[in-house]
């Protein structure tokens, strides 16, 4: 297989773009629960607070810009930590003719 130059200077098979397909995704389904962890603590957590804020109770602003803030940070360091710019194009695919005509890789 022909190996593909990313602009990170990487290269990668196009197994290793399966793989690294897939650690994106389970990096993506931790981020969700992560996400459901802090809007649990951040709203249920902090119902028994009585304090308000612009007239809001504090677990109001919490479950929403609070878990809103905490998933833009995951999602931030998601980006530089586990994200690749890559096409999942195997470029040595051998090119078909479909029925119509069509040629395709």
């Amino acid at each position: 297989m022909n190996d593909v130059q990313l602009d990170t200077g990487q290269s990668y098979s196009y197994a290793d773009k399966i793989a690294q397909s897939h650690k994106e995704a389970k990096a993506t389904v931790i981020a969700l629960v992560l996400t459901i962890i802090a809007w649990v603590i951040l709203g249920f957590g902090l119902a028994g607070v009585d304090l308000k804020i612009a007239g809001m109770p504090l677990w109001v602003l919490g479950g929403t810009v609070g878990t809103l803030v905490v998933t833009v940070l995951i999602v931030a360091v998601m980006n530089k930590v586990v994200f690749r710019d890559f096409s999942l194009d195997d470029d040595d695919a051998p090119e078909y003719t479909i029925a119509n005509g069509d040629t395709h890789e």
